[in-house]
C-alpha cells in the first residue's frame, strides 16, 4: 500500500521531462498548469451566488470539486505516484457525476424514476461507486475511459444548443465545443506523438490540456446551469452574463436570475 505513495510509482508518465526544471517536482509545467483550477472556482462561487440562492446551492459543489481536481492533478504530476494518479482520475469521475445528477434533462429520465431527480441521482451514484472500485483495480485504463465521458456531455450540449433561442448562449456553446476539441487534441498528441513533440522541443501539450479542459469544463457547467433553469424554472428568467464586462463575451461567463420576489424587509427569495 505504501508503495503507491512513492514518487514514480504510477505507470503513467507524460511527455514533459521528469525533474527537468525542479529537483523536487517531477513535471513542473504540468503541475503549475493546474493553478487555474484553484484560482477561478472561488470567483465562480461569488458570481453564482444568486443562482445558488434562488435555484440550486448544489452548483457550488461543482466549483468545489473542480478545485479538488486541481489539487489532485497537481499532486499527481508533482510526484507521478500511483495514489496521485488515482486521486486525479477519481476526482474527475466524481465531478462528472455531480454535473450529471444536477443537470441531466428531466425529459430523458426513465419512466420508472417518475421525473424524480433524487431517485435519478441515486441511480447515477451507484455506478460511480462501482467505477471507483474498478478504477482501483485497473488504473492504467482510467484515463482513456474518462476521456469517453466527455462525448455524451458534448452530445447533450449540441442537443440543448439546438433548442435555445438565445444567440449569446449559442455562441458560448460554440466556443465551449471548440475549446473542448482543442483540449482533446492536445491530450491525444501528448499521449500518442510524444517523440514528435520532443523533437520540436515542445513537450508541454498536457499542460495546455489542463488549461483548455478547465475552461471547457466550467463553461459546460455554466451552459447546463442555464439550460436547467430554462427548462425547469423558466419563470425565474435566467440570464447569461460575463465578468468583468457584460459586453465582452470572452470574459468569464456566469448565470444570474432576473426574476425574484422582494419581501417587505428587502430580503430576496
Amino acid at each position: 500500500m505504501w508503495r503507491s505513495f512513492e514518487p514514480g510509482s504510477s505507470p503513467v508518465d507524460w511527455c514533459e521531462g521528469n525533474y527537468s526544471i525542479s529537483p523536487s517536482i517531477a513535471e513542473f509545467t504540468n503541475t503549475l498548469s493546474n493553478l487555474l483550477f484553484l484560482l477561478l472556482p472561488p470567483l465562480l462561487m461569488h458570481l453564482f451566488k444568486d443562482y445558488g440562492r434562488f435555484v440550486n446551492p448544489g452548483i457550488h459543489v461543482i466549483w468545489f470539486l473542480l478545485m479538488v481536481v486541481g489539487v489532485s492533478s497537481a499532486y499527481f504530476h508533482a510526484t507521478l505516484s500511483l495514489i496521485g494518479q488515482l486521486l486525479d482520475e477519481l476526482s474527475i469521475l466524481w465531478v462528472y457525476m455531480a454535473g450529471l445528477c444536477m443537470f441531466f434533462p428531466r425529459r430523458y429520465f426513465p419512466t420508472i424514476l417518475k421525473n424524480n431527480r433524487k431517485h435519478f441521482s441515486l441511480c447515477a451514484i451507484l455506478p460511480t461507486v462501482i467505477a471507483t472500485g474498478l478504477a482501483l483495480i485497473h488504473p492504467a485504463l482510467n484515463a482513456f475511459a474518462l476521456m469517453c465521458l466527455g462525448i455524451p456531455a458534448f452530445g447533450f450540449m449540441i442537443v440543448e444548443l439546438k433548442r435555445t433561442k438565445s444567440a449569446r448562449v449559442y455562441r458560448l456553446g460554440l466556443r465551449c465545443g471548440a475549446v473542448w476539441t482543442l483540449a482533446v487534441v492536445c491530450w491525444l498528441n501528448d499521449r500518442l506523438f510524444c517523440d514528435t513533440w520532443r523533437n520540436l522541443n515542445f513537450p508541454y501539450l498536457h499542460a495546455l490540456w489542463h488549461l483548455f479542459i478547465f475552461i471547457a469544463s466550467y463553461t459546460f457547467a455554466v451552459l447546463f446551469a442555464y439550460f436547467s433553469v430554462k427548462e425547469e424554472r423558466p419563470q425565474q428568467s435566467p440570464l447569461l452574463k460575463y465578468w468583468p464586462r457584460d459586453d465582452f463575451e470572452l470574459g468569464i461567463p456566469y448565470v444570474t436570475i432576473k426574476s425574484y420576489i422582494k419581501l417587505d424587509n428587502n430580503t430576496n427569495i
